[in-house]
């Protein structure tokens, strides 16, 4: 047997995207490093599938493909997918196709694309998003790369990606080179962010006003029946139903201390490189390397002071409050996302689409929610959007909901639970829709101490000026600055 495509590394990821694969008609040959899992999987989940072949060497895995070869990598970013290639590249011949579909960074795609496509190997870098679930039963797919690789890809990523409601599947080409990877990485950043916020809203319930986890999850239930509506919003509310063996609330006997993988520092990183204020999910990824330090965090719990406690109640126009606060929050992370890949993908020249974006992650991902239904409208309407908060759609809500955000940073501030991604959103906005920032005190400070030169409001951009604050510093300047 020619299986369609073949599938390299059978964790959780890979077992479930090829039975999904298989269940839509695909034949698939999957191979794995460790013999172990593939045997596993073989005698297990794929028992009495007769399309699924499995291969104890990677000779007879490609010998399993038909032309041209289809190969996509479910294994560990970095290192381990430079040495599959390294490993496959001498199996395989012009034309074939490697997809890697982990969390690669985006510019170890666009080097291996380029690298690949000088020995004649098409190369795809492909966001999968949406867990074991998503993987099983439809992921969102974001594949990038090159793009003569599309036409042998398409039928098996629509077919087996998740579907909107209206039946559009949640894949798209979205561009060349690492396009597809660097999106994937964006969407983990405001996943990133997304998370943050609702940690933030859980912690200011429970310490701020004393809620119990039923009444927590109830709230949360409510706000998924409106704007908020969501995968996050919707686990967060099962989270708090949970109970642990002892019918306690399982969520309070887990330690606080956040793992991450790399993706939303990525987008932190990028953002600093392309000058682009990522400032909520940059707070993210900073709430999760303070939540680290466990230890000392308990150390200082017993010396630093705080606000006295203050007992408080949640009342129906509280919960109001903080549901149009978490809101209008999301809103600033997808904005400040949307953004990032604006910058980037313009820089790149990569068109990237931002409405079939939205498209894309409207199910089967984990940051699916309603808003993206209102996002691709935005962006629809007008392609070339500076930012969401000034599409007028997402301007009203903010007018409806920043209200509340201010009440809510305010109780953070007052009851001394901290707050970052809430606190930053709030800073945003004032910031974005602020006519006149401080930064002319900062560009007279770099000025006076360094002779970096400042731009004058009553002189053309672009043209510099720098003045001898100290009657002794002369006319000599460093040079222009960039902002």
């Amino acid at each position: 047997m020619e299986a369609d495509i073949g599938l390299i590394g059978l964790a959780v990821m890979g077992q479930n995207l090829v039975l999904n694969m298989n269940d839509h008609g695909y034949s698939v040959a999957v191979y794995n490093r460790s013999p172990g899992p593939l045997n596993e999987f073989l005698s297990g989940p794929a028992a009495g599938r007769k399309d699924i072949v499995g291969a104890h060497s990677l000779e007879s895995f490609i010998g399993n493909l038909a032309r041209p070869r289809k190969v996509m990598l479910l294994i560990k970013a970095g290192a381990p997918v430079d040495e599959m290639i390294g490993h496959l590249v001498p199996l395989l011949e012009p034309g074939d196709l490697i997809i890697d579909g982990g969390n690669s960074f985006f510019e170890d795609t666009v080097r291996r694309s380029k690298a690949l496509s000088d020995q004649g190997i098409r190369f795809v870098g492909t966001g999968v998003s949406g867990g074991e679930e998503g993987a099983r039963h439809g992921p969102s797919l974001m594949p990038g790369g090159d793009a003569s690789a599309w036409p042998l890809l398409r039928s098996i990523f629509t077919d087996i990606a998740a579907k909107t409601a209206k039946g559009e599947a949640c894949c798209a080409w979205i561009g060349p080179e690492g396009a597809g990877h660097f999106v994937k990485m964006v969407h983990n950043g405001i996943e990133y962010g997304d998370m943050e916020l609702i940690a933030e809203t859980y912690q200011l319930m429970r310490d701020a006003y004393g809620m119990k986890h039923a009444e927590m999850a109830a709230a949360f239930k409510h706000w998924n029946k409106g704007e908020l509506d969501s995968y996050l919003v919707e686990i967060t509310a099962a989270i708090l139903e949970h109970k642990d063996s002892d019918g306690s609330p399982l969520v309070e006997h887990i330690l606080d201390a956040a793992g991450q993988k790399g993706t939303g520092k990525w987008a932190s990183v990028s953002a600093l490189d392309e000058g682009i204020p990522l400032t909520l999910i940059s707070e993210a990824v900073f709430a999760r390397c303070l939540s680290a330090l466990v230890d000392d965090r308990r150390d200082a719990s017993t010396l630093l002071s705080g606000p006295a406690a203050v007992t408080r109640t949640a009342t129906p126009a509280i919960l109001e409050d903080l549901g149009k606060a978490l809101l209008a929050a999301k809103i600033v992370s997808y904005a400040q996302g949307y953004m990032l890949m604006r910058e980037v993908g313009d820089n790149r020249g990569w068109d990237l689409d931002y409405g079939t974006i939205a498209q894309v992650w409207r199910e089967g991902c984990i940051i699916r929610s309603v808003l993206l239904d209102r996002i691709k409208i935005a962006f629809d309407a007008d392609p070339s959007l500076p930012c969401l908060l000034v599409a007028p759609a997402f301007a009203d809500i903010m007018d409806e909901c920043h209200g509340s955000l201010r009440k809510v940073v305010a109780l953070a501030a007052e009851s001394g639970v901290p707050a970052p991604a809430l606190s930053t959103a709030l800073a945003f906005y004032d910031g974005y829709r602020c006519a006149r920032l401080p930064a002319n005190m900062l560009q007279a400070q770099r000025d006076y101490f360094g002779a970096h030169t400042y731009e004058r409001t009553d002189r053309p951009r672009g043209e510099f000026h720098h003045t001898d604050w100290t009657g002794s510093g002369g006319k000599a300047t460093s040079n222009a600055y960039n902002a």
